[in-house]
């Protein structure tokens, strides 16, 4: 058995794990570790959950330790980006608890916060900045940071980052790191802009792939519920978190909208519920976060910004009330459920209109997901281009019991209809439509989310394609 001693690490670092509890390396990082400490740029690919931060990090600050230097005024060291607040401070937080007993610090900068207090945080220099894009860039104007002495860069959840829109930001941040530098690029998945993206960014990189693209964690029991309507999800997604009272639900909306309209009908029907999404402060997305983690509140309803941001173990459910508009997505989200070996479900909602974006999900995993309630339209496309000729409860032909929704239904013990009723009581709409277009200001502010149906690629057979892509560089991108 591999054991962190084994991948070369100082004996400070390995105090420090062994402080955490970390043992044995994931494979992610029994792979990384060794590559980037030979100094080699390096492609990660890994399901999220892996532990890539450990992976980039680890070795990175080993390289910071080892230089035995200090940064200037208001310059930094290492630079790691990330699409989203959420994400930053957990790779913060993260890297902190590597760099306990260490000189070197660790300082985010994201938007939403005062730029005023990031300003005096990098007046003596950091060790490892931390930041979304958008609000790096500004702070770069201001003058009040320099990226010239910067040997290590990172691109965390590099996928993400360019469906936000963040091409351009990228390229401008890379110009101002020298040349001379060791760039490791890490990723759920590896679309083509990737490919590119790795191409002009890293200097014969070394590749680790420890899972394949669009595959989600071996742990996750995958359901889909076929509805007629919102109505009809409501009321589902009532019973079965009443059916699990002691689970951590995470529930997906596509839409800030619809985020908050559907916790705060959980929230008056009596469920201890809490919203995160652009519309949000930094401070109220951190208490929620921090209330969900410590378990003061048991279903959080979330859009996108928090499919990569949130890493709370103790996630038992997964709900795609909106299925997502770009099918990786969907891997990132259920990825919020069994992390560090833990079982997991996902349940996914499929109203008529989403049967395109279930068609897209199955195809992206190569998978037929098990149907919990309702009928798939006869003549559905599988994931492999067969269409369903009517497979009652199952799907596919699997074999497998379809699960019901809660966990009190494991091992197949039980089986609960659902018979949605026409006028359930919440009406949830939530679609959000028209809500977060082309919103004016900067583009790193909050009104980003729903916008991922113009994802790079676009639709099958959509002729707004250039429209899409402008839209996702000036209006699409929740980082901060």
């Amino acid at each position: 058995m591999t054991t962190f001693h084994d991948l070369g690490l100082s004996k400070n670092v390995l105090s420090a794990l062994e402080a955490l509890g970390f043992d044995k390396p994931t494979p992610i990082q029994e792979k990384a570790i060794p590559m980037v400490l030979a100094g080699n740029d390096l492609i990660g690919l890994a399901q999220t959950g892996t532990g890539k931060t450990a992976a980039f990090g680890l070795p990175m600050i080993e390289r910071l330790l080892a230089e035995d230097r200090r940064p200037d005024p208001r310059n930094i060291r290492a630079l790691v980006l990330a699409p989203t607040r959420e994400l930053v401070n957990q790779i913060a937080d993260n890297l902190r608890d590597f760099v306990k007993k260490t000189h070197l610090r660790v300082v985010t900068v994201v938007g939403g916060a005062s730029i005023h207090k990031q300003s005096q945080m990098l007046e003596r220099g950091t060790d490892i900045l931390v930041a979304t894009p958008g609000r790096l860039l500004d702070l770069v104007s201001r003058k009040s940071v320099t990226l010239t002495q910067g040997r290590y860069l990172v691109l965390d959840e590099a996928d993400q980052m360019l469906d936000l829109g963040f091409i351009h930001d990228l390229r401008k941040i890379s110009k101002l790191v020298p040349k001379n530098r060791q760039t490791l690029l890490f990723s759920a998945t590896m679309p083509k802009l990737i490919a590119e993206l790795a191409g002009e960014y890293l200097t014969n990189p070394l590749k680790v792939e420890v899972s394949p693209p669009g595959k989600a964690a071996d742990k996750v029991e995958q359901y889909v519920h076929f509805v007629p309507g919102k109505d009809h999800k409501t009321q589902i997604l009532r019973q079965t978190l009443n059916d699990n009272p002691d689970g951590l639900a995470l529930i997906f909306s596509r839409t800030k909208h619809g985020a908050e309209k559907l916790m705060k009908h959980l929230d008056h029907i009596g469920f201890k519920a809490a919203s995160i999404h652009g519309n949000k402060s930094q401070g109220q997305r951190e208490r929620a976060l921090k209330a969900f983690r410590d378990g003061e509140i048991r279903v959080l309803v979330a859009t996108d910004v928090a499919a990569r941001g949130i890493d709370i173990p103790g996630v038992t459910h997964v709900y795609n009330y909106d299925l997502p508009e770009v099918p990786d997505a969907y891997v990132h989200r259920i990825g919020r459920t069994a992390r560090n070996g833990r079982d997991g479900i996902a349940i996914a909602f499929c109203a008529p209109e989403d049967i395109r974006l279930l068609r897209d999900i199955e195809r992206l995993m190569g998978i037929s997901i098990a149907v919990a309630s309702g009928e798939p339209p006869v003549g559905m496309p599988g994931p492999g281009g067969k269409s369903v000729k009517g497979r009652g409860g199952q799907r596919g032909g699997q074999g497998r019991p379809a699960r019901p929704q809660g966990q009190g239904a494991r091992g197949g013990q039980q089986r609960t209809e659902h018979r949605a009723q026409s006028g359930s009581q919440s009406g949830e709409r939530g679609d959000g439509t028209g809500q977060n277009r082309h919103a004016p200001g900067r583009p790193d502010q909050k009104h980003a989310e729903g916008r991922n149906r113009n994802h790079a690629g676009g639709r099958p057979g959509n002729n707004g394609n250039r429209n899409g892509q402008s839209r996702r560089q000036n209006g699409k991108r929740e980082q901060a």
